[in-house]
């Protein structure tokens, strides 16, 4: 049963953390500079309407619960004695919290809420002005949100290769 629920979090934890990583990938690679070559007051009032809509159930508990099921998963994984896959289990949850976590709460989320609370601009002067203070400085802060997810999904895999084999 153990080994059961070892691997039922060792995937979920793959699968979350490939799900963020890919949602920020896609910001960084793709939303950004699309709403960057939009008009200024187009890419304010579009990403508002984003950051209305990823705060659903869905996302939400993807985004905050990685690094609880990671943990699950180092815990499990200890128990059946697996110490070194346990080990990058809870590397995963901890580069993935201190990467993409702490960012989020301290950088990406009150620049979010701060675009909401601005009225789009009539002039495209200022439209401009309140777009490039933060599309630069958010998208620099999410590269680091998909850096480290990468980096904890290459420790969750190597949890999975080394899984079996402490002996």
């Amino acid at each position: 049963m153990r080994s059961v629920l070892a691997g039922t979090s060792v995937t979920l934890s793959l699968i979350m953390a490939a799900g963020m990583t890919g949602a920020y990938f896609a910001f960084s690679t793709g939303v950004m500079p699309g709403l960057n070559a939009a008009r200024p007051a187009a890419a304010v009032e579009a990403m508002q309407g984003m950051n209305q809509k990823i705060q659903n159930p869905l996302f939400i508990a993807m985004f905050l619960l990685i690094p609880v099921v990671a943990i699950a998963a180092g815990v499990l994984l200890l128990t059946l004695d697996e110490k070194s896959a346990a080990v990058l289990f809870f590397v995963a949850a901890g580069v993935y919290f201190a990467g993409a976590l702490v960012p989020s709460f301290a950088v990406n989320i009150p620049m979010n809420n701060a675009l909401d609370g601005t009225a789009i601009p009539a002039d495209a002067a200022e439209a401009a002005k309140v777009w490039a203070d933060y599309s630069g400085r958010w998208t620099a802060w999410n590269n680091l949100r998909a850096v480290a997810s990468w980096v904890s999904i290459l420790a969750m895999s190597l949890g999975v290769y080394f899984w079996g084999k402490d002996a």
